[in-house]
Formats: C-alpha cells, sequence, structure tokens
C-alpha cells in the first residue's frame, strides 16, 4: 500500500517545492516559493540575471540546501542535471566517456526486479500507480538493453553526431577538445541516461544551429521532464508548454510557452504599478495628515492611529521594469565606400585541413549579414581573415574609409581592469549618448552600485557584456560581433538587436540564435563542408530552403532506387567508368541499409499492435508485459538504426 501511495505521488507531482527560501548575505533571493512539477511538464524557468534560476536548478537538483523549505522527490525519480561550468575529465576517448551514461548494469537489474515483483502483486490494473510501473519497467528495459545489445553503439553514435561531433572525433581524447565541445559530451551522457527529470542550465551556449535543432527534436519526443534555463527564446517557445518566472524573490507559474507568457508578465506588472501608485498615494496622504496635525493635542489619537497605519502597510513591489523599449541610438556611421568586404578565392588551411576554399562573396555597404553554419567549419576563421589577424590564400579587400568594430570573446579580457563600469564606458561615449550611460548600463544589467564597481572583480559575463557595450558606442560603420548573445539575458538581446536593427552601417553576425537573427539579417552566409554558400533571406526562410532541400533529396534517393537497372548517364562530376560503378554499388549499400531498417519498423510497429490488443483486451501476465517492453525497445532501436542509415546516406551523397 505505501508503494501504491509513493507511484500515485509520481503521477501527481514529481517533484514538489514547499515553502522554500534562500538567502545570502542576509539577502532574499526568493521567500516561501511554491510549485509542482509535473509528469510530462516541459518548463523554462524564467526570470534576470541573478534572480535565482541557477540556484533554483542545484537546489532541485540536490547540490544546494536552501536556507529554509523543502523539495520533495520520490525515491525512484532519476534526476539529470547540466550545469553551465562543470569540471570534466580528461582520461578517455569521446566514445569511451560518453559510454559510462549507462551506469551499473547490475543495480539497474536489480530494480528491474523490484518494479516487476511489484507489478506481480498489484491487481489495479486501471490505476495510475500500476500505470507508473509499466513505464518504469519499460524503461529500465529499455536501458539494460541498449547496454548489452549492439544497438547502443547505435544510439549513443547518432547522439554524438546529433551534437555535431564527426565520426573521426570519436576515438579522440575529450582533453583534445575546446570547453564548449566538453560539455556537449557532457550533454551526450546526460541524455544517453534517460533520467525522469531533466535540468538544463543553458544547454544551447556551445550548440550550432543544427544541434540545438536535434536537441529541440529530442527533448520534445524522447524526455520526460524537462526544467531548463535558457535565453534562446526560439528554442524555449519549441520546447515547453508552462512557463515559471523568478522575479523579486516571488515565483509566478504561467501554463503557457514563453511568448504568450511575456503578453500575461505585461498585464500583470500594469496592475502591479496601478496598485503601487494607489499605495503610494494612500501612504502619501497618510503621511500628511501626520506632518499636518502633529503638534495639535486635539488630534493626538487620530496622528498615533495613522502612525501605527503606516506602519503595519506592506509595501506593494513591482517587479523588474522591462528595459526592452530603450531607444539606444549609436554614433552615426561614417561613410565607407561601397563594397565594404569582398572575397575572391579566399582559403584557409591549417596543415593538411582545408577550413573552407574558393569563397567569393561582396557585402555591400549597409548590408546585414549572419555567418552560419557547424562549430568547426571556418564561421570564426574567416573572421580572423577579415581583421587580417591570420594568413589566408586568395584576394579579400577591405573597402575605402572602413572602420571596424569587432567583438570576440577575448574582447574581455582587452578591459582596464582598474578603473570601474561606468568608466569604462565614459571613455568611448560622446555627444548625447553621454548623458544616458547610466540607462544603457542598467539595461545591460549593471544599474545601481553595479556601475561603479571595478572592471577587475566582474565575472567573465559580466566583462563581456561590458565590452559589447563599449563596442556599440565607437564611431564604426563595420560591426562584426562573433555570439554576442552568449552572456545576454532575453531582454537585454531585445535592446541589443533594436540597436544593430537601427545601426545604419554594415553588420556581420556569427549566431546560432535564431530569434536573434530573424528580423535583423537579409543575407545568410552558410559554413560547412570547406564552402561558403550564400542564401537571400532570413534565417527562418534559410532554414525552410534547408528543409526542402533534405526532401528533394529524398525524392532524388527514391527516383535513384527504382532507375538503378537502367543504362548510367555520365555523372555531373565526370566520374571514370569505374568510379562510376564503385560510387553505384556503395550508394545502394547505403540504401539497402535504409530500406532493410524500414522494413524491421514496419514489421515492429506490427508485433507492438498486436501486443497492445491483448493488453486492451484485458489479458495479463509478467510474459505479456516484458513482451511490451520488450517490442517498444526493438522498435526505438529499429528508429536509431533508421536514423542512423539515413544520415549516413545523406552524407555519401554529399560527398559526391
Amino acid at each position: 500500500m505505501y508503494l501504491d501511495v509513493t507511484y500515485r505521488l509520481f503521477i501527481l507531482e514529481m517533484i514538489s517545492v514547499q515553502n522554500l527560501s534562500v538567502e545570502f548575505n542576509c539577502t532574499a533571493l526568493f521567500k516561501e516559493v511554491n510549485f509542482v512539477i509535473n509528469k510530462k511538464d516541459k518548463i523554462a524557468l524564467v526570470g534576470k540575471n541573478g534572480a535565482g534560476k541557477s540556484t533554483m536548478l542545484k537546489i532541485i537538483a540536490g547540490l544546494q540546501k536552501p536556507t529554509t523549505g523543502v523539495v520533495s522527490v520520490p525515491n525512484d525519480i532519476t534526476i539529470g542535471y547540466l550545469p553551465q561550468q562543470m569540471i570534466l575529465s580528461d582520461t578517455r576517448t569521446v566514445l569511451e566517456e560518453v559510454k559510462t551514461a549507462f551506469g551499473e548494469i547490475d543495480t539497474l537489474k536489480k530494480h528491474l526486479e523490484q518494479v516487476n515483483k511489484e507489478l506481480s502483486t498489484r491487481i489495479d490494473y486501471e490505476s495510475e500507480g500500476y500505470q507508473h510501473l509499466i513505464d518504469k519497467m519499460s524503461s529500465l528495459n529499455e536501458i539494460i538493453l541498449m547496454k548489452e545489445s549492439d544497438n547502443g553503439e547505435a544510439e549513443v553514435e547518432k547522439t554524438l553526431l546529433g551534437l555535431g561531433f564527426l565520426r573521426t572525433d570519436f576515438n579522440r581524447n575529450t582533453s583534445e577538445f575546446s570547453g564548449g565541445w566538453r560539455m556537449r559530451i557532457e550533454l551526450a551522457k546526460l541524455l544517453l541516461q534517460r533520467p525522469d527529470v531533466l535540468l538544463l542550465d543553458e544547454p544551447t551556449n556551445h550548440l550550432d544551429i543544427e544541434s540545438i535543432q536535434w536537441l529541440e527534436n529530442f527533448l520534445k519526443t524522447k524526455a520526460n521532464v524537462v526544467l531548463l534555463v535558457s535565453h534562446d527564446k526560439a528554442f524555449i517557445d519549441n520546447i515547453t508548454s508552462r512557463t515559471i518566472e523568478i522575479s523579486c524573490g516571488k515565483v509566478y507559474d504561467y501554463r503557457v510557452n514563453y511568448s504568450k507568457f511575456l503578453d500575461l508578465r505585461k498585464e500583470r506588472v500594469e496592475q502591479q504599478m496601478r496598485a503601487f501608485q494607489n499605495q503610494q498615494k494612500q501612504i502619501q496622504e497618510t503621511e500628511d495628515f501626520i506632518e499636518r496635525f502633529r503638534y495639535q493635542a486635539t488630534k493626538a489619537v487620530q496622528v498615533q492611529s495613522r502612525i501605527k497605519q503606516l506602519a503595519k502597510i506592506e509595501l506593494i513591489e513591482v517587479d523588474e521594469v522591462d528595459n526592452s523599449h530603450l531607444n539606444l541610438k549609436f554614433p552615426p556611421a561614417p561613410r565607407s565606400g561601397d563594397y565594404p568586404v569582398i572575397c575572391e578565392g579566399v582559403g584557409k588551411r591549417y596543415g593538411d585541413h582545408q577550413v573552407f576554399d574558393n569563397v567569393d562573396f561582396i557585402i555591400k555597404r549597409g548590408e546585414k549579414v549572419a555567418f552560419v553554419g557547424k562549430n568547426g567549419e571556418g564561421k570564426s576563421t574567416l573572421v580572423k581573415c577579415i581583421m587580417n589577424e591570420i594568413d589566408f590564400d586568395g584576394n579579400l579587400k577591405i573597402g575605402h574609409n572602413v572602420k571596424i568594430g569587432y567583438f570576440a570573446q577575448n574582447q574581455a579580457s582587452l578591459l582596464d581592469g582598474e578603473i570601474t563600469v561606468f568608466d569604462t564606458i565614459d571613455q568611448v561615449a560622446v555627444g548625447d549618448i553621454r548623458t544616458k550611460i547610466r540607462d544603457i548600463l542598467g539595461a545591460f544589467m549593471f544599474g545601481g552600485e553595479a556601475s561603479d564597481k571595478k572592471v577587475k572583480v566582474l565575472s567573465g559575463g559580466e566583462r563581456t557584456r561590458l565590452a559589447m557595450i563599449r563596442l556599440l558606442l565607437e564611431p564604426v560603420n563595420l560591426l562584426i560581433l562573433d555570439e554576442p548573445t552568449n552572456h545576454l539575458d532575453i531582454k537585454t538581446k531585445d535592446v541589443l538587436k533594436q540597436a544593430i536593427k537601427d545601426f545604419d552601417g554594415t553588420v556581420i553576425v556569427v549566431s546560432h540564435d535564431r530569434d536573434f537573427l530573424d528580423g535583423l539579417v537579409e543575407k545568410v552566409y552558410e559554413f560547412g563542408g570547406g564552402r561558403v554558400r550564400e542564401h537571400l533571406g532570413g534565417i527562418y526562410e534559410f532554414l525552410r530552403n534547408k528543409n526542402m532541400e533534405s526532401l528533394k533529396e529524398i525524392e532524388t534517393q527514391k527516383t535513384e532506387t527504382k532507375t538503378a537497372d537502367k543504362p548510367q548517364v555520365e555523372s555531373k562530376n565526370k566520374r571514370s567508368y569505374i568510379e562510376q560503378k564503385e560510387y553505384d554499388k556503395m550508394l545502394r549499400k547505403f540504401e539497402k541499409r535504409v530500406t532493410l531498417a524500414e522494413e524491421n519498423i514496419a514489421k515492429l510497429e506490427a508485433e507492438l499492435a498486436e501486443v497492445e490488443a491483448k493488453l486492451a483486451a484485458g489479458e495479463i501476465g509478467d510474459e505479456l508485459y516484458q513482451n511490451h517492453a520488450k517490442v517498444s525497445k526493438n522498435l526505438d532501436n529499429a528508429m536509431s538504426d533508421w536514423e542512423l542509415a539515413s544520415m549516413e546516406l545523406e552524407d555519401f551523397k554529399n560527398k559526391e
């Protein structure tokens, strides 16, 4: 009976946060907050920087103790937590490290044995608790089968490929990768563990657009419960259906995605402001009464009453004001030549590795363009070529009177640590903008006393934001921004985005943030496979066209399959007869893998439908439950095989 209660709790409330308070140096981060996390919830945890989002994740993960209150988590619930920063091991290869995600098989089997034993004693087949046991059994069977079968290898490969790794990376030591790529390794391990609850703190910071889209799909289709912190508006909108905001030490819970939450939040703040203004009016009238009659004996009782009344008033707090409306007017861009950047046959090679070759494009004055593509494909490398920081092949011309403002991660390290935040900006601000320095600093989260801090005491993220402000106040006509949004919250990104839209110069943005690029750029340069391709239109038009190209490739694949027995014509690459024959042989091999995988999926779907029909008819028994779990897992593995085969087929055809 006790277990039944526990499992019912799991169904209704996976995690319960009760009267939670956290204080730092006698200052409350949040006070007596309450909320529950339910099964299948996909939640965005939002709030300004410093509101306590990361702290909340750590408390739920059990890594930090609250000042008061409790977080109740059923014993059989597993939690996976990805922090923003972590210490990583460097003793294994990528493949070896990721495979540690499967854990100890014996522990899993003992847990499965306990669940099966509980199932055999239960007769409440229609209850939520019983259904949870079935779900738990299927989940444990899935992990065990994945660990013990060859499909575990396929699942690992699919996850690593989805997060942007190449097959040639699998056997490299993790110490060879940058911090961002090593965080991807940790994310891969976390996803493969299939925890009941995923806590993700800024998971997209080190991902490119393609990897973000893959992660989106994974979290939507395979994850159970997700609680995530992210400043990528498009990412959280596409995944979550619930938004929890931490603001002024309180929690506000909305059963909507982030975009709808913004509308509801605006209404809430307007109501708070009206209540605040009414209260202030009441306080002022009370204080005026006290001051007017303080020394009149006939009014002494009324004055004392008003003083007590004033002391009892609980002041209304208004949530932080949205600064996204702040209209930043940066210095006008000095006029440059018509073509600030001209690339003619530009290439860059490191040893035997050709990063890109034969890059040809012209960026016109006033254009705003995006550099996108997987990490490592040369976006930042080409920026360094434009900045003349590295050698390159070909011709790269910078136009007449071009003054470049360049933002990269190392810009933060170049700031003078001995002066204050305010003075750092005051040194470069000119004209009317000097009267708005404190407003600008507030919009970029340096309001109040923070503007008087010395630069040397700032965190890495704070220095990055300060370097961004300093850059945007300098009179330049070509802005080159390499991942400018990584340390900015959504509101601050809106301020930056509007400022760049109003900028009358030329802009190159290297970014993976789709929402930031949407409506900002009118041309996209795609980096991949050693080439740079130009796409006219905005970021979402580019992404739609990419999907259309994939569909066309599928249609081409079907046509080639049907005409395999027809005489071959000379290919566009003018292969020799032997080369063409070998190419066709390999193509048929990859296509056959896809076909066999599709046939296996159809077979397993039929088996699963048969088992589920028996369960629906009221049949029971351990063997039937285990068969359901086994077929379900085999179907998942078959889907993984099909995805992997399809990816390999597409990769092979793209090499053509």
